[in-house]
């Protein structure tokens, strides 16, 4: 919660939901009458049919706009719902933030009916494709190596799932971590970095060099001469899956 309250304060502005992953993620939902969001932050992603919000962060909850569904302040290792309470649930690039993944697991498993869908990422694939990552910023991938949880353990913690990759869109309107791939000076931002909690949790002090070389190779076009492929491409998979079980 309290990394949260620091970190989500700029969620509304920098992490509006994208239109194509939205397709991708209430597909995946099918046609599931109600849905729990755990980890729901400022409501990024909620079909029409959320019932209930839980999130562990009040400053993120406060950002929810009106209308929005009903919301609660709890943590996903325990929710205060009955079983079965929904036919789907739904957890968001949250995972990586539950103290507990295993209990959170299982009570996504006790309150969900028929199905759950998970957005997370897969480290590996991350590491070797993001370019800023692998280039600038190697202290936030070791960040990363410590949070993110290995896809196959959560199929296994799940039950069985099967996995959709999740492409990112060159313009993608959420800002999360890879969304900025083809438009390097947004990490520039201290703004849009803000947003993001792979920088914000590792510290401006600790990726300072990295995006002062970053930078650097901006104004002189190193950069776009060692990624010329990038700009010619529409859509790019740097590990995110989605990870969807029927029960």
């Amino acid at each position: 919660m309290a990394t949260y309250d620091t970190l989500g304060a700029t969620y509304a502005r920098t992490r509006q939901a994208d239109p194509r992953i939205a397709a991708q993620i209430h597909a995946a939902l099918g046609n599931a009458t109600d849905v729990i969001n755990v980890g729901a932050g400022t409501g990024s992603y909620e079909p029409p049919r959320t019932v209930l919000a839980v999130d562990p962060s009040q400053v993120m909850l406060a950002q929810r706009p009106p209308g929005s569904a009903p919301a609660v302040q709890a943590v996903a290792e325990h929710l205060p719902l009955r079983d079965n309470a929904a036919d789907a649930v739904m957890a968001l690039l949250t995972v990586h933030h539950w103290p507990d993944v295993a209990a959170g697991i299982r009570e996504l498993r006790r309150v969900a009916r028929r199905g759950i869908v998970i957005l997370t990422w897969d480290q590996r694939i991350f590491r070797e494709r993001f370019w800023l990552v692998r280039e600038y910023l190697p202290e936030a991938a070791a960040f990363d190596d410590t949070r993110a949880i290995p896809t196959d353990r959560l199929v296994d913690m799940l039950g069985g799932a099967r996995l959709e990759p999740v492409l990112v869109p060159h313009d993608c309107t959420d800002g999360f971590g890879a969304a900025y791939w083809r438009r390097p000076h947004a990490y520039l931002d201290p703004r849009v970095r803000a947003g993001i909690s792979l920088f914000a949790q590792t510290g401006e002090d600790v990726i300072t060099p990295g995006l002062t070389r970053l930078a650097d190779d901006l104004t002189t076009g190193r950069w776009q001469a060692r990624h010329p492929e990038l700009l010619t491409l529409e859509t790019i998979d740097v590990g995110y899956r989605l990870l969807v079980t029927d029960l």
